[in-house]
């Protein structure tokens, strides 16, 4: 018989190439990554949290070598067992016989197999495992909740640090197993221990025990995930209500994974005593009793019990875990009797003008600025150049100036090279020159300019109040640079050498040179060849302008950097600017979240975030169970520094990371007052809890199993996607400075937001949010009766586009090429009501246009207000002296442009009054003429019919005035029992 052909042998000089080939294979995968690593290590440097990236390093490389001799020394250990327990002699069963090609092959690269194989297995194991850092160091740091959880009696920090490692431990230990067991089969197989030739085959002694050792080991781990999948059902999903351990689990699946377990033990020691007497019938009923359990105990008896004892009784049997939940769910998202108090708010429809005047903390501070719409209007008026701009979302943030708190639209004037002109876009421009902002924009949310001049109307705008490097405006500002913010992309390298003169733009009389101690040093060739490197960009190693004195600054999204020196935060979607003793700040809220917190309710993060708010970073999408603001960080808009304050001390999880990088966060006590006075209640956490609220503000386990008391966040009406429920279309919430609910006389800043019946969009409640020093988190729910029916957002939009004097107006400005945007709907509890708010900008279809104020619609127990400034629109609904609580300009208001009809445009019913008679009859024909004009193409005779309607509204108005003293009812139809409904 012939022999097997073995592989052919390489030449020296293709083992050479080969090994060349490798070698530079191995640097272009690892070097970008060093070069990465490196990098990162000086940036660390530069912020002062080098000990976060050499601690996730060590921890990472650790794990690496761990996992990876792990996985990879258990097979070249069963690899060496199975070649070492081969038959002397393997009949071949012919000339063709590919099994020996195999084995030929194998023989003449042992060492190439025996160790490439065990090393490679073992690199990708290290490099997938690595990744469970944070896992690790949570083990090793955790402590302890002072909670117990009512199942097992055991600490939550148990199942927050202990379990994962547990778990994470013993999948790669199934791993390793899987892996060498697979190994072992395949080189017995291939060396003869086993054959399949022959009735039943063949299987060699080696081969029997080492298999049998394995399976065995295997079914032992199979025995320990057995125990800890009983701590797992605290965590369990089977009913779509509520997470956590049901009936089922408690009193059928518990008792299985003990029984499971016990079989687990005799069929593994069935295993090991099958190897030891060479046996191999003991471990074949072993691995038939173990599927045979699994399917009757694991699976089948909880079935029957939760279909013929759970499901006809459910809303008594899972009363006792539902009651778990809710006070789980309420512990882990901070929603517990001490943060969340509820009130019963009657909801009136009625209030008097007398009532208004009354209130001196909500009506003055009612904002008519949308921070969402706003930001064309501030880059148009204060961008100065085109290369800085303005974040597409504002900011909302509270300011004193003489005494007088009131709520600020704010931004930053940035960087934004990518507004560079096609001529200024080359590298010295992008990276040397243009390097950063130039001041602090600031306009008062409740207050717009009224001016007008003789030829076209200024009204409808913010009034600014601007600090920057050539002037100084009521919130004053030391030093109005910014090189940090979140418009700019792109690194810059500042500095200039001793003679040269200053390069970056600061005005078209000045420049400037950077003094501040952000950014890496690139001073030597050595940074300067490296980051060169990194970006691609051979500039940076041979342009004179960078010297002996150049930095280099990246990474200057203050999301980012927070991001980055906290990498086991989760941070909020929307930093924003404040101004705290002299300097820009960035705040930036982080989150301590668990995916697992027993019998809490799991959350995908992603869906109770995301609403119609545009311009804010995304949350991932993940589940969480737990969550707490636990930390402020503060970014530098000048020089970068990132600090990190914890506020919430008591948070074990931020415990556990303070143990884990010690020294990285600073207490409590070190945050200023006047950095306090513009901590903001953060919005990501506000949306989580507003929907965690929607259900568990229901105490009763039976109540909560009949889900008829739920709530649903309510659509955005101002948005076209709201007509279609779904998380995308939720209505976001709102920063207010309004009425404290425990004290109607002080004003509070705070977070708010309307929530309405479950599937309808009647009104239920109304949260708000504390942000005031004194009374930071705590949270107010104003519940509504239940045996009425209060319109919500969607039905009071209804009732404003509905009404015609309304929809007739803004049809006219739609069809003179204007674009008409209802900016945010407020909900504003005045006078035991609900008084509902909200701005219409318009804007010019053009290029270069952007959104001015132009009417302001107001609606309270269905009565509907519509006028140019907020003053006259409040009288419209209670009556004249409404408006004078209001800091609104007055009847100036905001008139819109002289080419858009003027205030009415639909004739209002007639009176008793022949002045108001024949001012009705001019109205009509007035708009008889608009329409004819329009019609007929004919321009002048429309300026002429608009003209005629405007004077005749004046003397409608006049006429009306003079001869009622009664408040008007409504300017729309008069609202039904169920609006909108």
């Amino acid at each position: 018989m012939r022999p097997p052909v073995g592989v052919p042998a390489l030449s020296r000089r293709s083992r050479i190439l080969l090994i060349a080939g490798g070698i530079g294979l191995v640097v272009l995968i690892t070097g970008s990554r060093l070069l990465e690593t490196y990098v990162n290590w000086l940036w660390f440097g530069e912020v002062g949290f080098r000990q976060v990236f050499t601690t996730a390093l060590t921890t990472r490389l650790v794990l690496l070598v761990a996992v990876g001799l792990l996985v990879g020394g258990a097979l070249a250990l069963n690899l060496w067992l199975a070649f070492r327990g081969r038959p002397v002699f393997v009949p071949v069963a012919g000339p063709d016989d590919p099994v020996a090609r195999y084995r030929t092959a194998i023989v003449a690269r042992l060492r190439l197999v025996g160790i490439g194989l065990p090393v490679v297995v073992g690199l990708l194991a290290g490099l997938a495992g690595q990744g469970e850092w944070q896992t690790v160091q949570m083990f090793l740091h955790g402590t302890e909740f002072g909670v117990l959880d009512p199942q097992f009696n055991r600490d939550i920090g148990f199942y927050s640090f202990d379990l994962p490692f547990y778990r994470m431990v013993l999948d790669w230990l199934f791993v390793a197993v899987v892996v060498s067991f697979i190994a072992a089969l395949v080189t017995h197989y291939i060396f003869g221990g086993i054959r399949l030739a022959g009735r039943g085959g063949q299987l060699a002694g080696p081969a029997r025990v080492q298999l049998a050792l394995m399976a065995g080991t295997f079914v032992l781990l199979k025995a320990v995930a057995y125990y800890l999948d009983r701590f797992g059902l605290l965590f369990s999903e089977r009913n779509e209500l509520f997470t956590g351990a049901t009936y089922t689990d408690v009193n059928a699946v518990l008792p299985g994974k003990l029984i499971l377990l016990s079989i687990a033990v005799f069929c593994a020691a069935a295993f090991f005593v099958g190897a030891v007497v060479r046996n191999l019938q003991l471990p074949a009923i072993a691995i038939v009793l173990m599927v045979l359990s699994s399917i009757l105990v694991g699976a089948a008896w909880p079935a029957v019990l939760e279909q013929f004892s759970v499901k006809p009784n459910a809303n008594q049997k899972e009363a006792p875990y539902i009651e778990h939940n809710i006070a789980a769910t309420r512990q882990a998202y901070g929603l517990t009797e001490d943060k969340v108090s509820y009130v019963d708010y009657q909801g009136t429809t009625r209030a008097s003008a007398q009532e208004l005047q009354r209130d001196t903390t909500t009506i003055p501070n009612i904002r008519l600025l949308d921070p969402s719409v706003l930001a064309k209007t501030f880059t148009q008026q204060q961008q100065r150049r085109n290369f800085y701009g303005f974040p597409e979302k504002l900011d909302v943030d509270r300011y004193t100036i003489d005494g007088q708190t009131r709520d600020y639209v704010v931004a930053v004037r940035e960087i934004n090279t990518n507004g560079l002109a096609e001529n200024q876009r080359n590298w010295i421009n992008r990276h040397l020159i243009y390097t950063h902002g130039n001041g602090f924009v600031a306009a008062p949310a409740n207050t717009i300019n009224s001016a007008v001049t003789e030829n076209e109307s200024q009204g409808g705008y913010p009034v600014y109040t601007v600090s920057d490097s050539t002037q100084q405006g009521d919130i004053k500002v030391d030093q109005p640079r910014t090189y940090y913010g979140e418009l700019v992309t792109d690194y810059a390298i500042v500095g200039t050498d001793p003679g040269q003169a200053p390069r970056e733009y600061d005005s078209d009389t000045a420049q400037f040179t950077y003094d501040g101690k952000g950014g890496v040093d690139i001073s030597n060739p050595w940074r300067r060849a490296v980051f060169s490197t990194f970006y691609r960009e051979r500039n940076i190693l041979f342009s004179g302008a960078v010297g002996d004195h150049s930095k280099i600054i990246f990474n200057r999204d203050p999301r980012d950097r927070v991001e980055a020196v906290a990498p086991w935060l989760t941070v909020d979607g929307d930093p924003y600017p404040a101004v705290v003793d002299g300097k820009i700040l960035w705040i930036v809220d982080g989150y301590t979240t668990l995916e697992r917190y027993p019998y809490a309710q799991r959350t995908s993060l992603q869906d109770a975030t995301e609403d119609t708010l545009v311009g804010v970073a995304g949350q991932p999408n993940r589940l969480i169970s737990y969550i707490r603001n636990s930390v402020k960080a503060t970014v530098d808009a000048y020089d970068g520094t990132v600090t990190l304050y914890g506020i919430d001390e008591s948070d074990p999880v931020l415990k556990t990371w303070m143990g884990v990088f010690p020294g990285t966060v600073k207490p409590n006590s070190e945050v200023s007052d006047e950095l306090r006075a513009h901590f903001r209640y953060p919005e990501d956490l506000f949306k989580v809890q507003r929907k965690l609220l929607s259900r568990y503000h229901v105490s009763n386990p039976g109540e909560f199993f009949s889900t008829v008391s739920f709530w649903d966040v309510p659509s955005d009406p101002t948005k076209e996607t709201a007509a279609t429920q779904t998380t995308a279309s939720q209505q976001p919430p709102y920063y207010i400075l309004a009425g404290d609910p425990n004290d109607s006389s002080k004003a509070q800043f705070q977070l708010t937001s309307a929530v309405v019946s479950l599937r309808r969009e009647f009104l239920s409640a109304f949260v708000s949010a504390s942000s005031e020093p004194d009374s930071y988190g705590k949270i107010t729910v104003r519940r509504l009766p239940s045996d009425t029916q209060t319109p919500g957002p969607q039905q009071v939009q209804t009732q404003f586009t509905t009404s015609t004097r309304v929809s007739s107006e803004l049809n006219l400005l739609r069809q003179q090429q204007t674009s008409v945007t209802y900016g945010n709907l407020l909900t504003l509890p005045v006078a035991g009501g609900l008084l509902y708010v909200e701005p219409v900008y318009i804007e010019r279809r053009q290029e270069s246009s952007f959104p001015q104020l132009n009417k302001v619609l107001v609606s309270y127990g269905g009565r509907i207000g519509y006028q140019p400034t907020l003053a006259r629109a409040l009288e419209e609904v209670f009556g004249a002296g409404a408006g004078e609580s209001s800091t609104d300009p007055g009847e100036g208001g905001t008139e819109a442009p002289t080419t858009t009809p003027p205030t009415t445009t639909t004739p209002p019913p007639a009176g008793t009054a022949p002045d108001l008679d024949q001012a009705v009859q001019d109205i009509s024909a007035a708009l008889a003429a608009v329409k004819d004009a329009q019609s007929r193409g004919d321009f002048e005779a429309l300026g002429k019919a608009y003209a005629d309607l405007e004077a005749a509204s004046r003397r409608y108005e006049e006429a009306r005035a003079g001869g009622s003293t009664t408040p008007p009812t409504t300017t729309g139809p008069e609202p039904s029992p169920t609006p909108g409904g």
